[in-house]
């Protein structure tokens, strides 16, 4: 323990950095996922086999292994953050899709014809009434997103991504040396624990942007 603390302390800099990296490339894949996840879902959840065709597409995505992915990518966009981020979005699809075509499915025809009835166009009911409802089935879908991304980013390092997978590569790179273990372990470390900072974020941001009627 005491080189894994020193080994932060010399390093605090750069560890901050690497954070901060890590962080807002899970957040803006996330984000970029969540706008097209949504979008997918509003244009198929009428449609069974829209439905379909969206979740399966995306489940299958799901199952390639991040390594194969990224190795996939690299053709189409080389080495770094794009295919580090590109990776990123294709995995966290799933989830929001999912959850927006489930949830929009579920919302009581009732509401939209009471909606309707009070001269809301379909468009307006979509964003006044029924994406309000959803919300906190995509937010829980976007929490899901969020844990896994962070694992995956790790990874991404082996196509050069930024984050704190560098560090763990780095110090499995350098197995027999005394700043092997604190460089691996801290880089784990600290992605359990922004993962956890980044759910309790989301948590909180569901209690303040979700109406009480609907908590």
């Amino acid at each position: 323990m005491e080189a894994l603390w020193t080994y932060v302390d010399e390093h605090r800099a750069q560890l901050l950095f690497d954070s901060y990296q890590h962080v807002s490339a899970v957040v803006q894949s996330v984000l970029i996922a969540t706008v097209i996840g949504v979008a997918i879902g509003v244009a198929a959840y009428r449609s069974r086999w829209a439905s379909d065709l969206a979740t399966t597409t995306s489940s299958v995505i799901l199952t390639v292994p991040a390594f194969a992915l990224l190795g996939l990518l690299i053709p189409l966009f080389g080495l770094g953050v794009i295919t580090s981020v590109t990776a990123l979005v294709l995995y966290s699809l799933l989830p929001i899709i999912r959850n927006t075509i489930v949830g929009l499915n579920a919302v009581d025809p009732a509401l939209i014809d009471a909606a309707h009835g009070i001269g809301l166009s379909r468009l307006q009911t979509l964003r006044r009434v029924e994406l309000r409802l959803v919300w906190p089935s995509i937010l829980s879908a976007m929490r899901l997103s969020t844990q896994m991304s962070m694992g995956v980013l790790a990874i991404a390092a082996y196509v050069k991504g930024p984050g704190l997978g560098n560090l763990i590569f780095a110090g499995l790179a350098r197995v027999g040396s005394p700043t092997a273990l604190p460089m691996a372990l801290t880089g784990t470390l600290l992605i359990v624990i922004l993962a956890l900072a980044l759910d309790a974020a989301l948590v909180l941001l569901g209690r303040l942007t979700t109406s009480k009627g609907i908590q």
